[in-house]
């Protein structure tokens, strides 16, 4: 079979994959990109574990098809820290004691941001539903919330 080859901008840097038409952007994201913080969980899109952003969109990584983003922009959760500095949304899932096992954590900040880009003053029952769909086991979800809510509130100060 031959490789389909796709060229993207993922985390602001312009890639080239290489892959089989099949191959999904999870695995070309944790394999020949060598992009680990998003995660594999269930592989079937029900858990949220490997979101990613592709232009703006929260989309499931296990379910996206690599050779299907040809020039697009892909957002993994290593794009949302600022070098070594964790990002606002990042930071407030930390000082808000969200992280647990940490598993789930980057398709969670992912959802995050998702939801705070298309709303940037969401209520808690916004928030709950808006990662309804990203799973933890660990956390229960209430610092969860605390957490998106700690994020609006930064974003809106305009915090880096």
């Amino acid at each position: 079979m031959t490789d389909v080859v796709t060229a993207l901008r993922v985390n602001g840097e312009d890639r080239t994959i290489a892959a089989p038409a099949h191959r999904t952007l999870l695995d070309a994201l944790r394999g020949p990109l060598a992009l680990h913080g998003t995660k594999k969980g269930c592989d079937a899109g029900a858990c949220g574990a490997c979101n990613v952003m592709v232009d703006g969109i929260v989309v499931r990584a296990c379910l996206t098809l690599a050779a299907d983003l040809e020039g697009t922009d892909v957002r993994t959760i290593e794009g949302f820290a600022d070098g070594p500095v964790p990002g606002v949304i990042q930071q407030a899932f930390v000082d808000s004691g969200a992280i647990q096992c940490g598993f789930c954590m980057p398709g969670m900040i992912v959802a995050a941001a998702g939801l705070l880009a298309a709303n940037d003053a969401p209520t808690v029952d916004e928030v709950r539903a808006g990662m309804a769909g990203t799973l933890c086991r660990c956390s229960g979800y209430v610092k969860v919330v605390e957490a998106v809510m700690l994020a609006a509130q930064g974003l809106r100060e305009g915090r880096t």
